[in-house]
C-alpha cells in the first residue's frame, strides 16, 4: 500500500519521533514494506515514518542507485528501528540533496563522512555498525527526520530566505509532484 506523502510544513515533521517496542506494532514487516513500496512509486533513495504520519523511529533506505559511484552500495536495502547516532567523524562535505516531503527543492549540505550508529532491523536484531560515504549520508538525511529536522535546516539564512516562497508554495499544495502528497495549508476541495 501506498501512502501519501507529508509535505513541508505540517507538524509531524517537526516531532522527535518516538521509539518502539516489539511487541507495540506486530504488523511492523507490513509497514516497512509499505513504505519501502511508498519509497519507490516517488522514486526516493530514503524515507522516514514521520513522512508518512506517523512519528515513529523508523526508515528505510535503498541506496543501491548509488552503486556507481560506491560499488559497495549494490544491494543496499536496510530498515532502521530506534536508531540512534553514535558518532559522526571526519571532514564534511558537500552533497546536492532533496526531499520527497519538500519536493522540487534540490541544495548543496555538509554532513559528515561516517557515522557510527546503533539500530534494529525489521526482525528486531540489534546492530551496532559504522557506514561511510552515501550511505551516511542518506542515513544521516533520514535519522534527521526522527528528530524532527529537515535538511533546509542544514541551510544558511541567506538561502532559507531565497527559497522561503517555494517551501510556503510546497505547504500549501502550489507544487507539482507525480506521487501522492498531503499538503498542511491546501485549501479544502482542492
Amino acid at each position: 500500500m501506498k501512502f501519501p506523502i507529508v509535505a513541508y510544513g505540517d507538524p509531524v515533521l517537526r516531532r522527535k519521533a518516538t521509539a518502539i517496542e516489539p511487541d507495540e506494532y506486530p504488523h511492523i514487516k507490513e509497514l516497512i514494506d509499505n513504505m519501502f513500496e511508498t519509497m519507490y512509486a516517488a522514486r526516493g533513495v530514503g524515507l522516514a515514518a514521520p513522512q508518512v504520519g506517523i512519528s515513529m523511529r523508523l526508515f528505510v533506505i535503498d541506496a543501491s542507485v548509488f552503486a556507481d559511484d560506491e560499488p559497495e552500495l549494490k544491494g543496499f536495502k536496510r530498515a532502521f528501528l530506534n536508531g540512534t547516532i553514535l558518532e559522526e567523524s571526519g571532514e564534511e562535505w558537500a552533497f546536492n540533496e532533496g526531499c520527497l516531503s519538500i519536493p522540487d527543492i534540490r541544495e548543496d549540505v555538509y554532513r559528515k563522512p561516517t557515522v557510527r550508529l546503533s539500530y534494529y532491523d525489521e526482525n528486531w536484531k540489534h546492530h551496532d555498525e559504522t557506514f561511510s560515504g552515501l550511505a551516511a549520508r542518506v542515513i544521516q538525511h533520514e535519522y534527521d527526520h526522527i528528530e524532527g529536522k529537515l535538511f533546509t535546516d542544514k541551510l544558511s539564512p541567506l538561502r532559507k530566505r531565497l527559497i522561503e516562497k517555494k517551501l510556503n508554495d510546497i505547504s500549501k499544495g502550489i507544487v507539482d509532484v507525480e506521487y501522492k502528497m498531503k499538503f498542511p495549508a491546501a485549501k479544502k476541495g482542492r
